[in-house]
């Protein structure tokens, strides 16, 4: 009897021992099982709570980037329309990307969703569903402003191996933080063969311009769009005057003392035009060779035969020939003869072709013997001879 009750209190205790042995192993188990997973995927991003629930960040932001996909749609099918319901922390996001839609003029749409696979190579191109991917332009017009650069890329973006962002996407001047990859979002789709352009005046006189655009692509081919450094001013001040009706004379914005005829240089309307000094800078990154300079006044007498040399520069075949344009006597200067499928004749907009004010022709002189030595110097540096001091 004492036997019995020594033998049935002792199994237990060596059961119990067991069951504690074979615990510890299934738990050894499980944690080396979860370590070696983990080795072999990303640690997941912490925990979002919203108001619909708990969602890893990596999973939420993937529903995200495809609601905004499916917003910009139905955006583009309602001409633009913010919903009142959007939310505020992806608006900006919404708006460039819709912008990228209104961008491109010849019917591409744009999905510039967040967390592309090409992040982390802002310079490779940016594919999307349909024909053609988004590369960051091989050829930039980078000025000048009120040269004529608006009319060079209507004309220019006619070659149908060319394609163009439309409006001025300031990118080497004032968004460069915003990274290639935001760039690379603005420009059309392209196919093989075709070329991305841009335009944006500002870079010729912006001096960090030329380095980034250099650390973008060395081979880029550079455009710049000059006048006559007296007429360019003048009409720069009628754009500012347009805007602004109550800012000063021109001639007391282009003098520091009118008595002395000390020209005021300060003066952006003034300072643009003095090509020599902004070409040097950027002759530190780029040879003479990637440049070409179009003169804005043969681009008004003569498009075609301006266009033709872009066409070579640009290693384009010259397909933009003098039977697509027309002088429209009104404006005073050419026009594209109507399109295939347009209902009219494809002329700049009412901001161009604006009236100059009168302006005295003692400052007009005093004007033109001041630009005149930084004029032949730009001659010389492009071996081209504008006839401005003629």
């Amino acid at each position: 009897m004492a036997h019995s009750t020594v033998f049935s209190d002792a199994l237990p205790t060596k059961v119990y021992r067991k069951i504690v042995v074979m615990m510890c192993a299934l738990l050894m188990s499980l944690y080396l099982l979860y370590y070696l997973s983990d080795l072999c995927h990303p640690v997941p991003s912490p925990l979002r709570v919203s108001g619909e629930g708990s969602y890893l960040a990596a999973e939420l932001e993937d529903w995200r980037a495809l609601r905004r996909k499916r917003l910009l749609h139905r955006l583009q099918a309602q001409g633009g329309y913010w919903p009142p319901q959007l939310p505020g922390h992806y608006l900006r996001d919404l708006r460039l990307q819709f912008q990228s839609f209104k961008l491109n003029q010849r019917g591409d749409t744009a999905a510039v969703a967040a967390g592309s696979s090409s992040a982390g190579n802002p310079s490779s191109t940016l594919s999307f569903s349909g024909d053609g991917s988004r590369k960051l332009p091989q050829a930039i017009i980078i000025g000048v402003k009120k040269g004529g650069t608006r009319a060079l890329l209507e004309f220019v973006r006619v070659h149908p191996d060319v394609r163009a962002v439309g409006a001025e996407p300031h990118f080497f001047d004032r968004h460069y933080d915003e990274g290639l990859r935001w760039y690379r979002g603005l420009m059309p789709k392209t196919l093989d063969g075709q070329i991305t352009m841009e335009k944006t005046p500002s870079y010729f006189v912006t001096k960090e311009a030329a380095a980034r655009i250099y650390a973008m692509s060395k081979d880029a081919k550079l455009i710049v769009v000059v006048r006559d450094p007296v007429t360019r001013a003048i009409s720069d001040y009628t754009q500012t005057l347009s805007k602004k009706p109550d800012i000063p004379s021109f001639e007391s914005l282009a003098f520091k003392n009118r008595t002395t005829g000390l020209i005021d240089t300060s003066w952006s309307a003034i300072q643009i035009g003095i090509y020599a000094k902004h070409l040097e800078n950027w002759l530190l990154y780029f040879p003479m060779g990637q440049i070409l300079f179009v003169s804005g006044e043969r681009l008004i007498s003569d498009p075609a035969g301006e266009l033709g040399k872009v066409q070579d520069f640009l290693g384009l075949k010259r397909i933009i020939t003098d039977k697509h344009f027309y002088f429209n006597k009104t404006k005073g200067f050419p026009c594209l003869k109507k399109p295939e499928g347009s209902s009219k004749p494809h002329c700049l907009g009412k901001t161009k072709g604006r009236t100059h004010p009168n302006i005295d022709p003692e400052v007009v002189q005093r004007l033109r013997d001041f630009y005149r030595p930084f004029n032949m110097k730009f001659y010389q540096m492009t071996g081209q001879n504008f006839g401005w001091d003629n």
